[in-house]
């Protein structure tokens, strides 16, 4: 990997999709979110009968997944979001998407990733990590909100419950935890706007760049 990574994980909600995408734009780096790997795999074990705890279900429709498919609306949906955490703590899977998100990331003159172990395991060497947090409360909020705009009929105390679940079973997964990398950048956009979080993500990708171009250049 010798190209400029930004990898931004951190919690569901968080805001870390949109700042991705921000960054993406603002230095021109192809985007990959990451998340809906997991989401079209568990669509897809959902699509064709297959049970989600059924490891070896799940990680041949991993192997069997179309890329080209993520824009795929359903993928935002609650439950393709309650389907990739069931089918995520699977070793089978992750392996399985593993290396499409280093290839991913490998590309020059670089990229930019989201999720929840990238800069832990996909791309450890990534000079920009990003870690974005945000309360339970204000997560829900957020979105409950993109799902209403979708037209999804759920409540704001289902999606809370939703979110908690997920992070317990992100964080506490023996493969490839849900935490932070021990270089990241702490990102809490609890109180942020939109235009506040992508600010600060700006500037902490700034300072890691010019420490990246200096090491370049030793």
């Amino acid at each position: 990997m010798t190209g400029f990574v930004i990898s931004v994980d951190g919690v569901a909600a968080s805001g870390k999709g949109t700042i991705a995408q921000g960054l993406a734009r603002e230095y021109g780096f192809p985007y990959l979110d990451t998340g809906l790997l997991y989401r079209a795999v568990g669509l897809a074990v959902l699509r064709s009968g297959g049970n989600l705890e059924n490891e070896a279900t799940a990680a041949e429709c991993a192997r069997d997944l179309d890329l080209g498919r993520l824009d795929d609306p359903a993928l935002r949906s609650l439950e393709a979001g309650l389907a990739a955490s069931r089918i995520g703590p699977h070793s089978a899977v992750r392996a399985a998407l593993r290396q499409v998100q280093r290839d991913f990331a490998a590309q020059e003159p670089g990229a930019v990733l989201d999720g929840r172990d990238i800069g832990t395991v996909i791309a450890p060497d990534a000079p920009a990590k990003l870690y974005v947090v945000a309360s339970l409360e204000v997560r829900a909020q957020r979105r409950w909100l993109q799902l209403k705009a979708k037209g999804e009929t759920v409540t704001i105390d289902t999606v809370l419950a939703d979110i908690s679940q997920r992070d317990a079973i992100d964080g506490g997964r023996k493969d490839s935890p849900m935490r932070p990398a021990p270089d990241a950048v702490l990102l809490d956009t609890t109180e942020m706007t939109i235009d506040q979080a992508a600010d600060a993500a700006r500037r902490i990708v700034e300072t890691a760049r010019g420490r990246w171009a200096q090491s370049q250049i030793g």
